[in-house]
């Protein structure tokens, strides 16, 4: 497991790199279709997914906390496997602080 996160020339806006060794196979499409699954599904609001070739200011004021890059995904022999995502770490956070003072409310009320 290898990654990082680097900060771009652009006001709040972050990319992580991440690189894994998969124990199965694993295919792009395979990969695609968890991610928009996810995205589309419990992690709704929170994870994103993007398919058209953005670059960094595209994602300043992004309310997700990641956006996953499906163009910047490789997979070599099978198991070695790279993602890319963006974040804008200050909105991305901001929205995130709200969810969780929101469900602490409801919490309060109940």
């Amino acid at each position: 497991l290898e990654g990082s996160a680097v900060r771009v020339p652009a006001a709040n806006v972050s990319l992580v790199d991440l690189t894994v060794m998969t124990r199965k196979k694993a295919s792009v499409d395979a990969v695609h279709a968890a991610m928009k699954a996810a995205a589309e599904g419990p992690m709704k609001g929170v994870l994103g997914y993007e398919d058209a070739p953005l670059v960094s200011v595209d994602f300043n004021h992004d309310p997700h906390s990641s956006t996953y890059a499906a163009g910047q995904t490789k997979v070599t022999n099978g198991g070695m496997l790279r993602v890319v995502s963006w974040y804008d770490n200050e909105w991305g956070f901001s929205n995130r602080m709200n969810d969780t003072a929101r469900a602490m409310a409801q919490l309060m009320e109940a």
